[in-house]
């Protein structure tokens, strides 16, 4: 699930909207027009998703630092308060002007039945279709906050003239504590890029594909010496890539480097793709990412770098869409990694696919039963979104990288148009049997686990490592418990952590520590690869 609200690159473009040099009149109706017009000073014609967001004017001044309200957006925490409309445009040129319909491709509901008032409204052109992963992403053109009355006496103009500009991945917001902003400046200046070309997934995709990540080297680490060290691979969770590592990536730097955390080598890897995260799961859709990983990267990397290479010297750890493809390799490749510590992980067992049962007769992700909506996101007890308006956001935000067609992108087999099938109707809510079989056969983790124990076991038993907050913002801690209750049947050796009313944005705090988690973690790891070090491993722990 998402760490933040919104990956995509647009393979396909939906509901293609011609420009042209002077906006047509609408046909008299009841819908909302709004002219969008390129500024004169772009040099080139555009193309990308126009998007237009729309709130409350009283509402948002109010949320507004001192009133004044600079952005417009959409938010999955509150789904409903920003009214969005989509539009797919195609090379519109400086001083063009074209209108898109507000009632066509809108959600929650058409713009005409938006209560009569003010609203603050915003455009933005998604040059690279990847809204629904990143938001607003360097390069897309977007407009100034305007207020407008709706319903409006004629059609507002709102012009697109300005670019949001790029971002530095290397700097921390001065809210950082000093520490990790002191570390991040040693990881800018040390850590490893990795840029390798897959020979596995090039062949499947017939263009170069690139696999990016970052490797943090333990202080002290000498590439003429024969110490070895065991090694972490740690995967992100959706919305992130290898531009937005510098969190993680400072905290094991300060940790190391203080004694806090023990002397390993981490591999911080990019699971993002166009079509959402891939989770280094082997997919029909995206290709053979754990094959890749497995066969080219890792091999790569051993031979380049002072790693144990050796099952008991290789970990995972990852978080949210992370914790996932983390617990996937494990029980995918049970021979070559020596345990993974997967944190707050995406649904493992599909009869609770953050609620609905999928293999229920006549399965439906927007309602229970009794006809009442299915929440799917939540804090501290309290329902903010539904999955019904969860889905119908993101289609609307486009049809790449959202959260749920990224499951569908993993997970579903290939349909007749070289789309994945969808699991579920985007109108109605109800759920394909038949794509939801494929899902079971070949993704479901627990199923997997419990038809393939007896040959599993000798390599997985005792590596797997759960750990996730019983206040779960995306309702998760449900497929967790399905998982644990599989394999306590099976006799397996395991570690489930359900941490009382913990979300899942505050799991990794313990006391004042915003990421202390990752210290317990470590030193879990470290005792595996070094059981020699228990009793300093003690003295550490208690620092």
């Amino acid at each position: 699930m998402r760490s933040r609200p919104f990956v995509l690159v647009a393979l396909l473009s939906l509901g293609l909207l011609a420009a042209c040099s002077q906006p047509a009149a609408p046909v008299a109706s009841a819908h909302r027009f709004f002219h969008i017009q390129l500024a004169s000073q772009e040099t080139q014609p555009v193309s990308g998703r126009l998007l237009l967001f729309a709130q409350d004017a009283n509402v948002a001044k109010a949320d507004a630092k001192d009133g004044k309200v600079t952005e417009v957006d959409a938010n999955p925490f509150h789904p409903t308060q920003v009214a969005i409309a989509a539009q797919e445009v195609d090379r519109l040129a400086p001083g063009q002007t074209i209108d898109i319909d507000a009632d066509m491709r809108a959600f929650p509901d058409a713009w005409s039945k938006l209560p009569a008032g003010d609203y603050v409204v915003q455009a933005v052109l998604d040059v690279h279709h990847n809204y629904n992963y990143l938001g607003r992403d360097a390069g897309d053109l977007i407009s100034a906050v305007q207020t407008v009355h709706l319903p409006a006496t004629g059609i507002p103009t709102i012009t697109l003239d300005a670019t949001v500009p790029a971002q530095d991945p290397w700097t921390l917001p001065d809210s950082a504590p000093a520490n990790l902003r002191e570390a991040a400046k040693v990881v800018h200046q040390q850590a490893q890029p990795i840029d390798f070309v897959s020979p596995v997934l090039s062949q499947f995709w017939g263009r170069d594909i690139h696999m990016y990540g970052y490797v943090v080297l333990p202080p002290g680490y000498d590439p003429a010496s024969a110490k070895r060290y065991p090694t972490v691979y740690f995967t992100h969770g959706f919305t992130g890539n290898k531009d937005r590592l510098l969190r993680p990536m400072a905290y094991i730097e300060a940790g190391m480097s203080s004694g806090q955390m023990p002397p390993m080598i981490w591999v911080f890897l990019d699971e993002s793709s166009p079509t959402g995260t891939h989770e280094f799961a082997d997919s029909v859709n995206n290709g053979p990412w754990g094959q890749a990983l497995t066969t080219e990267l890792i091999p790569y990397l051993e031979s380049k770098y002072h790693m144990d290479a050796d099952v008991n010297g290789r970990f995972l750890n990852g978080h949210s869409s992370g914790g996932w493809a983390t617990l996937w390799l494990q029980t995918r490749y049970p021979k070559i990694f020596g345990g993974t510590w997967s944190t707050s992980p995406d649904p493992s067992d599909f009869h609770d696919f953050t609620g609905p049962d999928l293999y229920a007769p006549h399965a439906n992700v927007y309602h229970k039963p009794d006809g009442t909506p299915w929440p799917l996101v939540r804090d501290k007890g309290k329902v903010l979104g539904t999955f019904e308006q969860f889905a119908k956001m993101e289609r609307v935000l486009g049809p790449y990288g959202g959260q749920l067609a990224s499951f569908e992108w993993v997970f579903s087999p290939r349909g007749k148009d070289g789309r994945p099938e969808q699991m579920f109707d985007r109108d109605t809510g109800d759920v394909d049997p038949q794509v939801v079989a494929y899902w079971h056969d070949h993704y479901d983790i627990a199923y997997r686990l419990q038809s393939n124990w007896p040959a599993l076991k000798p390599d997985l038993d005792g590596k797997i490592h759960l750990y996730v907050g019983t206040a779960d913002t995306f309702y998760l801690d449900g497929a967790a418990h399905r998982l644990k209750a599989v394999l306590d049947g099976l006799g397996a050796h395991t570690d489930f952590r359900f941490i009382p009313n913990r979300t899942h944005f505050d799991l990794y705090q313990v006391g004042d520590d915003h990421y202390g988690l990752f210290k317990q973690i470590s030193w879990a790891m470290y005792a595996v690869a070094r059981p020699e070090a228990q009793p300093k491993l003690k003295v550490n722990q208690g620092r």
